[in-house]
């Protein structure tokens, strides 16, 4: 998706995972997906680097639409829709 898609996607889960370091935004969007229906999608904010290539890895891994990223002062939203 694109920067301004991204920006104005209503997500049906927010996740904050800024708090942790690798592994732990990846384990938090792994128990939060299990929360959603099928086509549904949640947004992931986390400020470890490694999220950003961690995370769409896993959701293509397990059948999840990665959707994209977007960059913030200090931290990253990461999105992705349920398989």
């Amino acid at each position: 998706m694109e920067q301004e898609e991204l920006k104005g996607l209503t997500v049906n889960k927010s996740v904050d995972a800024r708090a942790t370091a690798c592994p732990g935004p990846l384990l938090a969007a792994k128990k939060a997906i299990g929360d959603l229906g099928s086509g549904e999608t949640m947004e992931l904010l986390s400020a470890d680097a490694a999220t950003k290539r961690d995370v769409p890895k896993w959701a293509q891994k397990k059948g999840h639409e990665y959707l994209g990223t977007l960059e913030d002062s200090g931290y990253f939203r990461i999105f992705m829709k349920k398989g």
